[in-house]
C-alpha cells in the first residue's frame, strides 16, 4: 500500500480543549433536537409523528406544484411532496393525528383526480402509521440508540481498559448527536432512514476509535519512559494515514450516493457524509483527550 502521510508529528492532544469547545456545542445541539424529538416539536417523519403516505404513478410527467395545488383544494393542508420525474412518480406524506389514516389516502386520491384530470395515476403504495405507533417507533429508537452505546462501553472496557471504553463511548454518543444536531438545524425530517444512519455511523465511528485505541496499546508496551500524551500523539500520527484513506472510501462513496442515488436515499448519503467527518474527528480529538482525562484523575486518586 502507499503511504500517502510519512512521518508527521502534529500536536494532536495538544489542540483538544479546542476541540471540546466544538464537540461541547455539537453535542448541546443534539440534546436540544432530542429534547424537541420526544416533544413533538422537530420535523419527524410520519415513522415517528404518525401519518399517510401514498405513492402514484402518472402516465405521464407531473409537476410537484399542481400535485400541492390539488391536494390542497382537496382540503389537505402542508403536504410532503417528492417527485421522481425519471418514472413519473409521486410521493405524497401527510402527517397526521386522525385515527381514520384510511380516510387521508382516499382523499389524497380524489383530491388529485379532481385536481389533475387529464392525467390518469395508478396507487403504488400506501403507508399508514398510527400515532400510538409513531410514539412507540420513536421510544424503540432511542432505545437502540443507547443499548448499542451501553454495548460499545461494555465491549471497549472488555477488549481494552474502562477507560477506553468511556472514551469510545462518549465519542460514539458525540457523534450521534452532532449527526443529529445538524440535521435539527437543518429542518431535515427526523425518520427511520436517519436512525439506520446514526447507527451506521456508530459503528463506523467505533471501527476507526479501535484502530488509533489499538496503536495505543501497542506503544505503551513499547514507549516505557514515553508520557501518556506522547504515546498518544505518537500512535495517532502513525494511523493518520489509515484514517484518512478510510474516511476518504466511505465519504466518496457516500457523496456518489448522495448526487446519484435519488430522493430515498438522499438523507442517508447526507447523514453518512456528516457522519464520516464528525467521526473521524472524534477519534483523533475526542475518544483519546477522554482517555487522557481519565488517566489524570485516576493518577491524582491515586
Amino acid at each position: 500500500m502507499i503511504t500517502l502521510i510519512k512521518n508527521t508529528k502534529i500536536d494532536f492532544l495538544g489542540k483538544r480543549y479546542y476541540a471540546f469547545a466544538v464537540s461541547g456545542v455539537l453535542t448541546l445541539i443534539g440534546l436540544l433536537a432530542v429534547i424537541h424529538v420526544f416533544t413533538g416539536k422537530a420535523n419527524l417523519g410520519i415513522d415517528f409523528a404518525g401519518g399517510t403516505a401514498v405513492q402514484l404513478k402518472f402516465e405521464r410527467p407531473v409537476s410537484v406544484h399542481d400535485v400541492r395545488a390539488a391536494v390542497e383544494a382537496g382540503g389537505l393542508k402542508e403536504p410532503d411532496i417528492q417527485d421522481f420525474p425519471s418514472v413519473n412518480k409521486v410521493l405524497i406524506r401527510m402527517k397526521g393525528k386522525e385515527e381514520k389514516l384510511g380516510d387521508t389516502s382516499n382523499r389524497i386520491v380524489a383530491a388529485l383526480g379532481k385536481g389533475i384530470p387529464g392525467n390518469k395515476f395508478v396507487v403504488d403504495s400506501t403507508t399508514e402509521i398510527g400515532p400510538k405507533v409513531g410514539s412507540r417507533l420513536r421510544n424503540d429508537a432511542f432505545w437502540a440508540v443507547l443499548l448499542a452505546t451501553l454495548f460499545i462501553l461494555a465491549y471497549i472496557a472488555w477488549r481494552f481498559q474502562f477507560r477506553f471504553g468511556v472514551g469510545a463511548t462518549v465519542a460514539t454518543f458525540h457523534d450521534v448527536m452532532a449527526v443529529l444536531g445538524i440535521f435539527y438545524l437543518m429542518d431535515k425530517e427526523i425518520n427511520l432512514i436517519l436512525l439506520s444512519a446514526l447507527l451506521t455511523i456508530a459503528g463506523y465511528s467505533l471501527t476507526d476509535t479501535i484502530v488509533v485505541f489499538d496503536r495505543i496499546r501497542e506503544e505503551m508496551k513499547r514507549q516505557k519512559k514515553s508520557t501518556l500524551i506522547e504515546i498518544m500523539n505518537l500512535s495517532i500520527n502513525e494511523v493518520l494515514s489509515r484514517t484518512i484513506i478510510t474516511s476518504w472510501t466511505v465519504l466518496l462513496s457516500s457523496i456518489c450516493l448522495f448526487f446519484f442515488g435519488g430522493e430515498v436515499l438522499h438523507d442517508f448519503s447526507l447523514a453518512m457524509i456528516l457522519g464520516v467527518l464528525v467521526g473521524t474527528f472524534s477519534s483523533i480529538f475526542v475518544a483519546s483527550p477522554i482517555v487522557l482525562a481519565l488517566e489524570k484523575k485516576t493518577s491524582a486518586a491515586a
